[in-house]
């Protein structure tokens, strides 16, 4: 638990500064309840609240729900949690009956838990449920935004909170924004079955770092967020919206150390020591999990009895120790789960016991730490098989508590754990006879196997802790952050169009040169010019520019002569460039500026890719091959971009052709022609003094970079650049080409 102190002399009991580090998740780490009709107040050592006690940043709060129904409580009662809970620096959101039932109950619980769990058929869609959902979480974006300083570093916590991210960054734009995972994220085939599937995703990438527990997790996210915005990613980063989100893997730990410690102390010796009278020289299997169908126990329970059935020799002699913790007993799916669990269990000891044995000791209850410990550190086996988890940390509890004893832990291969203990035996969860096989290796494994899978487990174990855990996300934060920020240094602000107008007005003479595609219209998934044509309005304002004195406009496209010929040439002063170079017009004549050469192979296989492509067109140009993918699957139109780019590669080695990856083509065009060479002749030609360049891709990297120094050069999107300035929205330039046409230059 995080303990405070006053911070500038300030008592926090009495009143608070804003924070610089706010953690906030869906319940507090010290719970409110009423016995015999008093407030009473517990606090938590559970795993999240550890890892927040290892950080040291200052002014740390903590933002949740305390546990009781604010419908159940008086003002003055409301007042004295608000008070008691300072003391923790802990502030509370409050919650109504109704909103714990739809929001918690509902949407978090009856909507996301099973679907992200792979129980889809379990997923309870609701309109009551969403709106509540939204709602409470616009509550905790109230109660971020009373307690957060503005640049305030801010990390918020799993499912319950999903959309709070995107709240938290329009509302505290200058903040660090963090969000964690701690349950599994579904592949996009069962993801795409929630009605608010954009939303969720929308709301997450309102964080800077998002974190999961294993790269698989991340891994669906990213597809998810391809198939649903379009948007792609590279080594991790997402470009959304004129921001880079980083999405990366972050497998929680334990407090290993408590746990060797607790091992030895006396509370868990007399535990230890109880289990050893009563069970004798019995092995035992321990098996702990909060009740739940995501924790396989049922299919636990049926392996245990395949394992006696084929193995009598050892009736008598094991004994699975069950511990169930009790969990969401009002529902009514887990109501039949505990039944269902109840029955298996009097059937199985039915069937297989004695008067003095019975196969499976069974407690639905929560047991002390120091107990569990116990448990831990005297059973011979670890039964962990839930059919998913997110990462179970029992199953490194089980192997950090093996302090000078042997064990094995048969653990589910669908668990997020299986991939730091690979030294486990993995079995999976749905395969009895494997598991009931696993349940006989473990009890005749030797005990030096045993102690060499042990060390290699507790050796990784115990550098990656809970501690190391919440430290190195907020390490990872902050560069991620600082990273941003530095690339928001070239994010064109008001100042930077206010001086590019004044330079375009006062200067005598100028040379504008503007990208198509992306610069002055949006991408379509059409290929046809009529998809993308110039608006009336933009080609007036074009139209005026040119007719400026001392200017000279040049459109320099990637398009065909032919399109830009209909779009533009009815205008006599503008400097149209074709095919990014090999067309040039100029004074009302075309010509050509780079020889032929034969695209028959390059077109043969960029139209074979695209038979068995759905989506996929090709367009032959005069110069140029390319290969549109705008339409097709993202995850199949990866695999076809990296295959078609390999292809070509080899199709035109040794040859002057390049191919080029721009915005989702694929484009096979002389090496010699490009952007560059025209943009540096024009220059040198016209000697402006005043140069405006706006592009948004690849091809116009090379006019940025070839253009003098004193050129105002900027890119429409953001990764890296050679232009000086950056834009989210093509909308940006095109209001500066407004300006400009309204300008009367001196």
């Amino acid at each position: 638990m995080i303990f405070f102190t006053a911070v500038n002399g300030v008592d926090p009991y009495t009143t608070y500064n804003m924070s610089n580090f706010v953690i906030v998740s869906n319940r507090l780490p010290v719970s409110v309840s009423r016995v015999e009709g008093k407030l009473v107040f517990s606090v938590s050592s559970g795993g999240l609240a550890t890892a927040m006690s290892s950080l040291t940043l200052e002014n740390q709060v903590w933002i949740g729900w305390p546990g009781i129904a604010s419908d159940d409580l008086t003002a003055s009662e409301k007042a004295q949690i608000t008070k008691e809970l300072r003391k923790y620096n802990c502030f509370p959101v409050h919650l109504t009956s109704q909103q714990i039932a739809d929001f918690y109950e509902g949407y978090s619980n009856d909507t996301l838990w099973p679907l992200f769990h792979y129980f889809q058929s379990y997923a309870q869609y609701s309109d009551a449920y969403w709106n509540a959902y939204r709602a409470v979480n616009r509550k905790y974006l109230q109660a971020v935004k009373k307690q957060a300083a503005p640049d305030a570093t801010i990390w918020i916590h799993d499912y319950h909170l999903m959309l709070l991210p995107s709240m938290v960054r329009s509302a505290l734009p200058d903040s660090k924004i963090g969000f964690f995972l701690h349950i599994p994220y579904p592949s996009y085939e069962l993801y795409r079955l929630l009605p608010e599937r954009k939303e969720i995703i929308e709301g997450l990438l309102g964080a800077d770092l998002l974190g999961f527990h294993i790269y698989d997790y991340a891994r669906h996210f990213i597809s998810s967020c391809n198939h649903l915005l379009g948007v792609s990613s590279e080594q991790g980063i997402i470009e959304y919206q004129g921001r880079r989100v980083k999405v990366d893997a972050f497998p929680i730990g334990i407090d290993y150390k408590k746990f060797r410690s607790t091992v030895d102390s006396p509370e868990t010796k007399h535990e230890m020591a109880c289990l050893a009278e009563r069970y004798g020289d019995q092995k035992i299997i321990v098996s702990i999990d909060r009740l739940d169908y995501s924790k396989g126990i049922l299919k636990r329970l049926e392996a245990f009895e395949l394992f006696l059935r084929e193995h009598p020799e050892y009736l008598k002699k094991v004994t699975l120790l069950m511990v169930a913790v009790p969990s969401r007993t009002e529902v009514e799916t887990y109501k039949l789960l505990r039944d269902s669990i109840e029955q298996t269990v009097s059937r199985i000891n039915g069937q297989f016991g004695t008067t003095d044995w019975m196969p499976i000791s069974y407690q639905f209850q929560n047991l002390p730490f120091e107990h569990i410990v116990a448990l831990y550190a005297k059973a011979e086996v670890a039964l962990v098989t839930p059919i998913r988890d997110g990462m179970n940390l029992v199953a490194k509890e089980y192997v950090a508590s093996k302090r000078r004893r042997t064990g094995v832990l048969i653990l589910s291969e669908m668990a997020g754990a299986a991939n730091e203990l690979t030294e486990a035996l993995q079995v999976n969860p749905n395969n009895v006879t494997a598991i009931a096989q696993s349940i006989y290796q473990a009890l005749t494994m030797k005990r030096k196997e045993q102690k060499q899978r042990l060390d290699a487990m507790q050796a990784r174990i115990s550098e990656y802790t809970v501690q190391e855990w919440g430290s190195d996300f907020i390490t990872q934060l902050e560069r991620v952050s600082d990273a941003h920020r530095g690339a928001m240094k070239k994010r064109l602000k008001q100042q930077d169009i206010t001086d590019i107008i004044s330079g375009y007005s006062n200067a005598k003479s100028r040379l504008v040169l503007l990208d198509y595609d992306g610069t002055l219209h949006g991408f379509s998934t059409s290929i046809r010019a009529s998809a993308v044509q110039p608006s009336i309005r933009i080609k007036a304002q074009l139209r005026r520019i040119s007719e400026q004195a001392g200017t000279t406009l040049c459109i320099i496209s990637g398009r065909p002569r032919k399109v830009l010929e209909m779009w533009f040439g009815s205008m006599p002063n503008i400097v149209l460039i074709a095919e990014h170079g090999a067309w040039i017009k100029t004074e009302g004549k075309w010509e050509q500026n780079t020889e032929q050469f034969d695209k028959s192979t390059i077109v043969d296989a960029m139209k074979r890719y695209a038979s068995r492509t759905a989506g996929s067109l090709v367009e032959e140009k005069d110069f140029a091959v390319v290969w549109h993918y705008r339409r097709v699957a993202p995850e199949l139109a990866y695999i076809r971009n990296n295959d078609l780019r390999r292809e070509l590669k080899t199709l035109t080695d040794d040859s002057s052709l390049g191919v080029y990856n721009g915005n989702k083509i694929i484009e096979v065009k002389p090496k010699s022609i490009h952007k560059g060479v025209i943009a540096t002749q024009l220059a040198a030609k016209h000697d402006s003094e005043f140069i405006f360049c706006a592009g948004d891709d690849y091809t116009d990297e090379h006019m940025f970079k070839a253009l003098p120094s004193h050129a105002r050069t900027v890119k429409v999107g953001y990764g890296t650049t050679h232009a000086k300035h950056q834009v989210a929205k093509l909308e940006r330039i095109l209001s500066i080409i407004e300006q400009m046409s309204k300008t009367k230059p001196n």
